[in-house]
This record gives structure tokens, C-alpha cells and sequence, in this order.
């Protein structure tokens, strides 16, 4: 019994002796082993976890799937992932690989051409033969550029042209939609066909459409007034408007009908309305940009003999070079293809990319360079599926961790300051450099420090980009939200306030 008592005093000693040592030279600044909930709770410290899946919680997001990928920049480590795995219609965000994958094989030099041809030949001052408008792709030749041909041809000594006008755009295929454009979608801008040779209104660059304005007069019970620019008789107005009493509300639509360029506006126009305006993608570009072009050439002085017809086809081999323009380089187009999410860009990137490296200006040939250069820059293809370059495709199917891994990838890229300008800034009240983000998170710590492409097609919305946390830390987010049904607008507020926080986080 003594031997028994003697064996539990030392241990009672033993373990007072080790709580004493413990307690002496524990070092202050060392953590606890051990951490519990409660010990977060009383620090104030919410982890990262928590604080997207408590914004997760709301209920317009019941029935929708989400994924959700977080980075950190520096490391490329994955520091949060809600079905980042899963694969989901990303829209717009599609942009981010045609854009990377057009800097890395095009470059950020690179420049689309368009030539003026002709199969004959010059006696005196008249061109005997046809003139060819010969496009490469270019999506930001204007009505100012086709003035400058005409002047070019003046200058050569050309002052009438017994011949025609034909437009050339076999430097592209002529399948002008992306497989799975809705029928809805193609008389508006975001779907206008692609075509090699093509115009755009204004430096915005919407290539293969016309700005239709509609203005109120003063004649009530007569029809408004409906200005084109460009100016072209390449599409016809049916005018069904009515001017009515200001105190009616204005009622105006303006839509292509399919299958033509009839251009058909209806509807009422009080006498004290704003115009109405809308950028109305034509039946076959290529016919437009020639059709300008006969005009530039009218305006500038040089005169057809007999009544010229503006058609199309391909220049032959054995025609000679008359003038021709370079566009803005890549870097240059970047800004409102990105800041401004167009589609038609988009989709020219796709069809240049398929015609320099596998010798075909078609989606098919051009989707292979885009999988093989996502490939390269770290996705793993093998997860995705690829249909268009814009995201107007509702069978485009990439997972959140492979556009967070592409935009972790691409920053050691030469390219990547190019890429990064491009994208829309929060909060920054300039279009082309807040672009679509520039109505979005308009207070600190966003705005100016979410940097990020948005997405946006029925049912679908997302965000992916970069942002700063208030302790430095740099990180890669990308945010999709698929099959939701109701406002759009809440559910960009959703993407606001994930991105707000990942500004207002300190890991």
C-alpha cells in the first residue's frame, strides 16, 4: 500500500513539474497547438470559408449551381474551391482564353490588313476593270478608312472606274454564325456574323453593324425620322413609326428582318422623346463594306461609267495592289474588345488564329489553337469544352479552378500587362476603363482594385479576374453562377459582394 501512495505522489509531482516547465519557457509569441471555434469567435477572425459560404446563403441562388475558385496569385495554391471541379457555361468569361490565346500565337503587334485590288488597267485618268475590297479579318475598318481608298485611288490618278465594285472576303470561310447563336440574337449587335471583310459604325469596333437613330419632329401623326451611319443603301427602312402628343410614352423597336437587310422600326415617338438608337447587325457584311466604299469613292470624286454592280468574289492572282491599311494592333484592339466584352472580336480572333496556324479561317481550325494554347498555359482541356470564343454558346463548359489556373498561369507571360489593361476596372466611371464593370462595386476597397471580365447570357452570369486583400495579399477568383432564374442584376450583386469581400479580407 505504501509502495502504491509513494507511485502516485510522483506521478502528481511529475506532471506539476512538466505544467511548471511548460508555463516557464513557453514562448510568448507562439500560437496556441490548438485552435477552436470558440477561439475564433473571441478573436474576431472569420475564416475565408465562412464568409463566402454565409454570402452563398442566399436564397436567390436556390436551384442554381455555383463555382467558385479562389488563388492566391503569388503561389497559384487554391485557397477556396465550391464545385471547382464541376463543369459550367462560363458566357463572357469565355473571352479570357480567346484573348490569351490570341496574345500568345498572334501577339500583341499583330494588325489585320485590308487591300484594294484591281484586274485591270489604267489609260489616262479612268481604271479600266473591277476593283476588289479585299478583307482580312479586320474589325475596325470605318467609313473614314474607305474615304481614305478613295482618296488614294484620286491620287493615283484614277478618276472614273468603267468596272465594279467586288467585295472579297475569302480570306475567311462564309459560315457567318458560331454554331449555337439563338435565332433572337442575330439582327442585334452581339450577334452580327463574321465575315473577313467587314465595317464597324465608330470606334467602338461592333463590325458588321449599322447605327440605326431614330428621332422625334414635330409632326404628330407623321412618321419619325431615321438617320443611318454609315450612311449605305445596303439595308431598306420600313418606317411604321407614329409621332404622338408628348404626354404618350415612347414605344419603338428596330429589328432586322431574317434572311434580308428590311430593317423594320414600329411604334410610337412623342414630339419631345430622346432618340432611340440601336446597332443593328446587316445580312452579309461584306456586301456593306462595298457598298460604303462605292460611296466614299462617289464623295471623293471618282465616277463610274454606266451603272457599276457591287458584288462579291474572290481577287484573281494576277490582279495588281492598289493601296491598303493596317489596322490598330492587337494590344490597341484589346482595350474595347475586353473593357466592352464584344462578341464579334471575340469570334474574328477565333476564326485569325485557325487561318495563320492551320491555314483555315474557320471556327473548327481556329478552336483547335485555342484548346492547344489552354493546353500550354496550364488548363487541363481534357475538363472542357470549347464551342465559340465570345461565350455566346450555352454548350461552352470550363470549371472555375481552370480559369483560375488559366489567369495564375498567363502573369509571367510577356503579354500578361497587355492582357491585364484590358480588363474592366470596378467603380471607374470611363467606359473604355471600367468598362462593364464600370457601374459595379463603385466604393473602397473595390472600386479600382477589382479587376475582372464579366459574363452574362440567360441563366448564367460570372465574374473571374484579380483583387487585393486589405492585407496585401494578391488573389485570382473566378465566380460562376449557372441555371438561375430571375433578376440578373441580383445576381451580379451576389458577384459584388464575394469580390467586396475578397477586397476587405485579411488572411
Amino acid at each position: 500500500m505504501n509502495s502504491k501512495r509513494y507511485i502516485k505522489l510522483f506521478v502528481i509531482l511529475s506532471l506539476l513539474v512538466g505544467a511548471v516547465f511548460l508555463f516557464l519557457f513557453l514562448p510568448e509569441e507562439e500560437e496556441p497547438l490548438f485552435i477552436t471555434a470558440t477561439d475564433e469567435e473571441e478573436d474576431g477572425y472569420v475564416s475565408l470559408d465562412d464568409k463566402v459560404d454565409l454570402i452563398l446563403e442566399n436564397e436567390l441562388l436556390d436551384g442554381a449551381v455555383t463555382g467558385i475558385s479562389i488563388r492566391s496569385a503569388d503561389s497559384g495554391d487554391v485557397l477556396y474551391s465550391k464545385n471547382g471541379d464541376i463543369r459550367l457555361h462560363p458566357a463572357s468569361n469565355m473571352k479570357l482564353l480567346t484573348g490569351s490565346a490570341a496574345l500568345a500565337t498572334l501577339g500583341p503587334e499583330y494588325r489585320f490588313a485590308t487591300e484594294v485590288w484591281t484586274d485591270g488597267k489604267v489609260q489616262g485618268n479612268v481604271l479600266h476593270g473591277n476593283v476588289y475590297l479585299k478583307g482580312k479579318g479586320d474589325p475596325t475598318l470605318m467609313k473614314v478608312n474607305l474615304d481614305q481608298f478613295a482618296i488614294d485611288l484620286q491620287n493615283q490618278g484614277i478618276q472614273r472606274i468603267k468596272g465594279n465594285i467586288i467585295a472579297d472576303d475569302s480570306w475567311y470561310d462564309d459560315i457567318r454564325l458560331s454554331q449555337d447563336i439563338n435565332w433572337s440574337d442575330e439582327s442585334v449587335y452581339t450577334g452580327a456574323q463574321v465575315s473577313a471583310l467587314t465595317l464597324s459604325p465608330n470606334q467602338d469596333y461592333d463590325a458588321g453593324t449599322v447605327i440605326v437613330e431614330v428621332n422625334p419632329t414635330e409632326d404628330i401623326g407623321g412618321q419619325a425620322e431615321v438617320m443611318l451611319t454609315p450612311e449605305t443603301d445596303y439595308v431598306t427602312i420600313i418606317n411604321k413609326t407614329e409621332i404622338v402628343d408628348g404626354k404618350e410614352d415612347k414605344d419603338i423597336t428596330i429589328e432586322r428582318e431574317h434572311g434580308t437587310n428590311n430593317i423594320i422600326i414600329e411604334g410610337k415617338m412623342p414630339i419631345n422623346a430622346t432618340p432611340s438608337k440601336s446597332w443593328v447587325a446587316v445580312w452579309e457584311p461584306a456586301g456593306y463594306a462595298a457598298d460604303v466604299f462605292k460611296k466614299s469613292l462617289e464623295e471623293k470624286g471618282v465616277t463610274f461609267a454606266g451603272l457599276p454592280e457591287v458584288t462579291t468574289g474572290a481577287t484573281p492572282e494576277s490582279a495588281t495592289l492598289l493601296t491598303s491599311r493596317k489596322s490598330i494592333p492587337l494590344e490597341e484592339l484589346f482595350v474595347p474588345f475586353m473593357k466592352l466584352s464584344n462578341n464579334g472580336h471575340s469570334e474574328v480572333l477565333v476564326k485569325e488564329m485557325g487561318k495563320i496556324f492551320n491555314g483555315e479561317g474557320s471556327w473548327e481550325k481556329g478552336l483547335e489553337v485555342m484548346e492547344q494554347t489552354a493546353g500550354d498555359l496550364g488548363m487541363s482541356t481534357d475538363t472542357m469544352m470549347i464551342r465559340d470564343g465570345s461565350g455566346m454558346s450555352h454548350k461552352n463548359m470550363v470549371p472555375a479552378d481552370e480559369w483560375t489556373m488559366l489567369l495564375y498561369g498567363i502573369q509571367k507571360a510577356e503579354w500578361f500587362k497587355v492582357f491585364k489593361n484590358s480588363l474592366p476596372i470596378a467603380g471607374e466611371e470611363d467606359r473604355l476603363i471600367g468598362g462593364t464593370l464600370r457601374n459595379r462595386m463603385m466604393e473602397d476597397p473595390a472600386k479600382g482594385n477589382v479587376i475582372a471580365k464579366t459574363g452574362s447570357i440567360t441563366g448564367v452570369s460570372g465574374l473571374s479576374g484579380y483583387v487585393t486583400a486589405m492585407d496585401g495579399e494578391e488573389l485570382i477568383f473566378s465566380i460562376l453562377f449557372n441555371n438561375y432564374l430571375g433578376d440578373a442584376k441580383e445576381i451580379r450583386k451576389i458577384e459584388d459582394e464575394l469580390a467586396t469581400m475578397l477586397a476587405e479580407h485579411e488572411f
